[in-house]
């Protein structure tokens, strides 16, 4: 697992390699990863938008961005965590990600007023069990 805070944001990461969806004769590897979010701040945030950087063993780069993640634009209070799972295809048996969310943060005292922020997503490893060897 991979772990990092910013702006009181804990993002962890964990990649599990899919066989079931997988066949590495067609170049074709498939991971799922985990995502816990985890609000340590005093306010709530909601989470806008997201980044991502793909890179494969080969160095081929590609980018996502969107709204929200699968489908949701969560709102996290304080002390609470948001949890999801997605995935990647890859042509490689290796790669990594790296990105950031964009977040709302809003104060009890005014909520009309808001400050938008990055929480980084740390880079993590794909790997595929036939690197083991």
């Amino acid at each position: 697992m991979t772990r990092l805070t910013t702006q009181d944001i804990t993002v962890t990461v964990e990649s599990l390699f899919q066989p079931q969806y997988s066949e590495p004769d067609q170049d074709k590897y498939v991971f799922a990863y985990r995502i816990q979010i985890t609000n340590e701040g005093a306010e709530s945030v909601q989470l806008l938008s997201r980044y991502w950087r793909i890179v494969e063993g080969d160095g081929t780069t590609r980018e996502v961005e969107g709204e929200g993640v699968i489908g949701k634009q969560p709102i996290i209070d304080p002390g609470r965590t948001h949890r999801y799972v997605s995935w990647v295809q890859l042509g490689t048996p290796l790669g990594a990600m790296d990105g950031f969310y964009e977040f709302r943060r809003q104060w009890e005292e005014n909520p009309v007023d808001e400050e938008r922020f990055q929480a980084t997503v740390p880079r993590f490893l794909h790997w595929a069990p036939e690197l083991n060897n």
